[in-house]
């Protein structure tokens, strides 16, 4: 699995395009660095850019990038709606695919350090690359903003984890650097039909973590021991959520700006709804919503299904269609466009769809038909059990609405949405399976010439064996399930659509065995090479693999006859 993370610095300029562009052409510099998003904005005077790529590769980018802002950048002359630290407000790095959050707050580390010390910026970590509790808080970090740097610099308490501690000149142009590691973060400002700033502020007091500080009967704010403001939670407070509220003179119109700094806690349906209801009781109301920057498939797809699910409609469809249910409801569309495929982060950075997957049928089997190994038997047992699932969801969808079958809504709906999941993953597995062929194949293109070349090239051909055993076993291991759906959606839905559930059943024992072929031959591969792999492994994952395919055959052979049963009673 290639490692993939992603990096998305906000520099303190959204009105100068060619300062943006000079910043942004950096990144491109880079080998292995994709630009997936450059969103400035007037009147918070700030861009939000983020690229991804190798681990090295975004970590060089970011240091590109805090160089050329620093030098383009004077924050003495910097005026905006958003709070700002320094030329390169935040750097976060995040994690993507294949990396932990340790290995982000790794390279925040280095690339602060590098910062620091090549640079001479002052360098702030901030959430998990923090070095105390006191510095995970952005907003305690840049407590003051840029304004109070001069009497912060200088002070013990204040002393920048990498950098000088030292107010001059070049601190006075540059600012602070604010680097971390943290999870996905969402940008998300929800609109309002109202102009009024106050009211959007009083909006995001109560829905914002922190709550809003208490007064007491005299509107005397409390303190408490500390003397620091006693907070309380407000009526519609959401966890891992920081707000604002503003007004955009571009838009006439107020905003709740929100940070939803976890959306694995809090997605930005649930602070649609909370901005709604607070809305809701102070006689305004929210009229759609913006995104900043990019966004996860996975959130969108928990909004889409939200609604889906509230309007009693079947959420078991395929993903565009919750997509787009989620830009409708959420009106994303309100302020401009809204393409998901330039804000969501995977479709940006290319990690759905696979070159097969994305074939029209013709070209699929006009490759299959060719004189190349792969796509093969593997990809072809994925792409069955695909369109069984398929089919199972399509009963499933058939079936709801409709009274005959008023007792089985809730599930019927809950078979079409694991049906749905089910076929993604299967399609995924076709792609899955034609790379690892590949990888397999590559290494018996390596040298083998001296001993030590060929201890290399069996242990990496037995290596990537392994991975494209891993591939057609997953699948097999999924089908079971699979037609437990099939002959559910078959005894309990449309009985009109008996017949694609039948069909499904027979496709997924096709693909069932064609997964079981491949685990076979390529488990043969590895017994073949000289102790190449251990004698538990291969008789474990074939004891395995066998026992799984009992089971589906077992099962299909139930389905099949309950199925055709009641096809041949209907005459």
């Amino acid at each position: 699995m290639k490692k993939l993370v992603e990096c998305v610095p906000n520099i303190s300029e959204g009105r100068d395009q060619g300062v943006i562009d000079a910043v942004t052409a950096v990144i491109e510099e880079v080998e292995g660095v994709s630009l997936l998003d450059v969103d400035p904005g007037a009147d918070t005077n700030r861009t939000v850019i983020t690229f991804i790529g190798s681990p090295d590769g975004v970590a060089e980018a970011a240091f590109r990038v805090v160089k050329r802002a620093g030098e383009l950048i004077d924050m003495r002359q910097h005026k905006g709606a958003h709070p700002r630290h320094g030329s390169t407000d935040v750097c976060p790095f995040v994690p993507v695919r294949g990396v932990t959050m340790e290995e982000c707050v790794a390279i925040a580390q280095a690339v602060g350090r590098r910062i620091g010390e090549e640079l001479q910026f002052p360098v702030y970590l901030y959430e998990e690359a923090a070095a105390s509790e006191e510095r995970r808080n952005l907003a305690a970090v840049r407590k003051g903003e840029y304004e109070a740097l001069g009497q912060k610099l200088g002070k013990p308490e204040w002393k920048p984890d990498f950098g000088p501690n030292e107010w001059n000149d070049h601190a006075a142009r540059s600012g602070a650097i604010n680097v971390s590691a943290r999870g996905f973060l969402v940008a998300y400002n929800v609109n309002l039909n109202t102009r009024q700033k106050s009211i959007g502020s009083q909006i995001a007091l109560d829905i914002k973590e922190a709550g809003r500080a208490k007064r007491d009967a005299k509107g005397v704010l409390v303190k408490g021991e500390d003397g620091k403001n006693v907070m309380v939670p407000g009526p519609y407070r959401l966890e891992a959520c920081k707000a604002v509220g503003w007004t955009i003179p571009e838009y006439d119109r107020a905003q709740v700006s929100i940070n939803l700094v976890n959306t694995a806690i809090t997605k930005p349906h649930d602070a649609f709804e909370a901005c709604r209801k607070s809305a809701g009781d102070r006689g305004t109301r929210v009229t759609g919503s913006e995104l900043v920057g990019l966004i996860p498939e996975g959130d969108l797809l928990a909004a889409g299904k939200f609604y889906l699910r509230q309007a009693g409609q079947s959420a078991g469809v395929p993903k565009r269609q919750i997509i787009e249910t989620a830009i409708q409801s959420l009106g994303l569309r309100e302020l401009g466009e809204f393409d998901p495929r330039e804000k969501i982060v995977e479709y940006q950075a290319g990690l759905v769809d696979g070159r097969l997957v994305s074939m029209t049928n013709r070209e699929f089997a006009d490759e299959l038909s060719s004189d190349s190994p792969a796509p093969g038997g593997g990809s072809v047992a994925a792409l069955c059990a695909a369109q069984a699932a398929g089919l199972v969801a399509m009963v499933g969808n058939l079936t709801v609405g409709k009274k005959k079958y008023a007792a089985a809504q809730d599930r019927v709906k809950e078979i079409a949405e694991e049906a749905q999941d089910l076929k993604d993953f299967f399609l995924d597995a076709i792609d899955a399976d034609t790379d690892a062929f590949n990888k397999v194949m590559d290494c018996f293109g390596m040298p083998k010439t001296t001993k030590v070349q060929v201890l290399a090239r069996n242990l990496a051909i037995a290596e990537t064996t392994r991975g494209a055993t891993r591939v057609p076993f997953s699948v097999l291991e999924r089908v079971p399930g699979l037609l437990d759906l099939a002959d559910e959606i078959g005894r309990i839905g449309n009985q009109n659509s008996l017949s694609d559930a039948g069909v499904a059943v027979l496709t997924a024992l096709s693909g069932a065995e064609g997964a079981y072929y491949n685990v076979l031959i390529n488990l043969a591969g590895l017994a073949d090479m000289d102790q190449s792999e251990e004698p538990d492994y291969l008789a474990g994952t074939r004891r395995t693999a066998a026992a799984l395919m009992s089971t589906c055959e077992e099962k299909a052979a139930a389905a099949r006859q309950t199925i055709r049963g009641a096809l041949e009673a209907a005459f």
